[in-house]
């Protein structure tokens, strides 16, 4: 007897559709080389681990220094966002930091994410920015870490994980990656698909190599 899919197409698709309506997808062209700001080196291993983590389950690469931007995902965790406006040279980086810093503290943001593309549309760099908020500092630095490193392996809806985790708490306390989000990262750094694309048949093929090549483990803490 075969499972049920963990996911439909439409689901999919909807991993990829923007709040406007249009689909996007992309994944990183190029090994990913992170740095962390803002926490303690017992903090900075684990979300380090997270992102080797994630990155190991997508079969995709880590580096030591990207030759362009010498690292290209830059994650900042600070208290309040105010703070971003007295990092050296992130306004050459984030376009209208300003005018983005009040949108987000106007909304009550925990977290930000801006990408950066190469020619082939692919991820380039990605900048994350975490708010520790009362609600976010309440959370383990495992399932923070995990969290960021899930929403920065790939270019996902605007809309997808606003009201919805990508990961599980096991009976036993262990936080882990949702089976069915594991299996797409999986699928979505299939060597034979392309690293970007704004058609949602890409969808269908994301769907069938969900089936064809389940994961076998999960990733968790």
């Amino acid at each position: 007897m075969t499972d049920a899919p963990l996911m439909t197409p439409e689901d999919v698709t909807a991993h990829f559709t923007r709040a406007n309506g249009s689909f996007t997808f992309a994944r990183w062209g190029r090994p990913i080389v992170p740095v962390v700001f803002g926490v303690e080196e017992e903090t900075l291993e684990v979300v380090k681990g997270a992102v080797e983590a994630v990155v190991v389950l997508a079969g995709h690469k880590m580096a030591e220094t990207d030759p362009e931007l010498g690292a290209n995902l830059m994650v900042f965790f600070f208290r309040d966002w105010d703070e971003l406006l007295e990092v050296p040279k992130l306004g050459e980086m984030i376009p209208d930091l300003g005018a983005t810093v009040a949108r987000l503290k106007a909304a009550g943001a925990s977290q930000y994410r801006a990408f950066r593309f190469d020619d082939e549309n692919a991820i380039q760099a990605c900048f994350t920015f975490v708010c520790m908020t009362d609600e976010m500092s309440a959370l383990p630095a495992e399932a923070i870490a995990l969290t960021q490193a899930v929403q920065a392996v790939l270019l996902w809806s605007d809309a997808i994980f606003a009201n919805q985790s990508p990961l599980a708490l096991l009976p036993d306390g262990q936080t882990i990656l949702k089976p069915e989000i594991a299996a797409l990262i999986k699928a979505a750094y299939d060597p034979m698909l392309p690293v970007a694309a704004d058609d949602a048949s890409h969808a269908l093929r994301l769907y069938a190599r969900m089936q064809v090549a389940p994961p076998e483990e999960e990733t968790q803490y």
